[in-house]
């Protein structure tokens, strides 16, 4: 599947999950979900990402840890699902907004955790979550930096 349908289900479920169990589930699905896209961008994205790509792989894959995996049946985990990136600059901006919006779920669950050990996990993930976005945030930055390169290159062959 697509990686941007992919997300946009990701943002739906997180939207809809209800007591913290589900939360929690959804942001691990999240974290694994950009693990999985930080991947495929290393090994076949653009070259100026694959740096990037590598380190949202490495922080998504440390939010998976410190969230623990939820008991999952075998056709719901949506990072096995994905089959192609799409456009990088789309998947880009989605999985920004999903890391984000992971980030707030999270921030209410640790507030009204009961426990400290669930309140740092969330801490923990929100930290994940947050040093991804900012990952995606600086792929997002070389791809419109590249995309220059490109306008001032056809415009120096032009004239």
């Amino acid at each position: 599947m697509e990686a941007v349908r992919l997300i946009v289900t990701s943002r739906r479920a997180l939207a809809e999950s209800g007591d913290t169990s589900e939360v929690m589930a959804e942001a691990w699905q999240a974290h694994s979900l950009a693990q999985a896209i930080g991947s495929r961008f290393a090994v076949s994205g653009p070259p100026e990402l694959r740096g990037e790509a590598l380190g949202l792989t490495e922080l998504a894959g440390r939010g998976c840890g410190v969230l623990g995996a939820p008991a999952l049946g075998v056709g719901a985990l949506r990072a096995a699902q994905l089959t192609e990136l799409g456009d990088p600059r789309e998947t880009l901006l989605c999985l920004g907004s999903l890391l984000g919006e992971v980030g707030m779920a999270l921030v209410g669950v640790a507030c009204a955790a009961d426990d400290e050990g669930r309140y740092w996990q969330c801490m923990e993930a929100i930290d994940a979550a947050d040093e991804s976005r900012d990952r995606v945030l600086e792929m997002l930055r070389r791809l419109a930096v590249r995309d220059e390169k490109r306008v001032v290159e056809r415009g120096s062959a032009m004239g």
